[in-house]
């Protein structure tokens, strides 16, 4: 799979900002078909940088309240958490 279809987008808000600065991950929203092995695969390729750990997380479909007939649903995605070798970083937002 090419790590463009695998790599959908990097997830940022305060915990995974944390997670960077403290312990060297950096979180992806990634394909629901991906792999661990794929995902390691596509950072190293993209951001040409040495992956030791690759954890994931699926996040479940949630039904929301109703308006009316309509049930709300806010969709799940695939999670993965890519921790880098010492030494290593990906930097998203540097500069602004």
């Amino acid at each position: 799979m090419d790590y463009t279809k695998v790599l959908i987008r990097p997830l940022i808000t305060e915990k995974t900002t944390l997670l960077k600065e403290v312990a060297n991950q950096v979180v992806f929203i990634v394909d629901k078909g991906a792999n661990k092995i794929e995902i390691k695969n596509a950072v190293e390729k993209a951001f040409k940088v040495k992956v030791e750990d690759v954890r994931i997380v699926n996040r479940k479909i949630k039904v929301k309240k109703r308006f009316g007939r309509v049930v709300g649903k806010k969709s799940g995605f695939k999670k993965a958490y890519v921790k880098l070798s010492p030494g290593d970083k990906i930097e998203f937002f540097e500069g602004v």
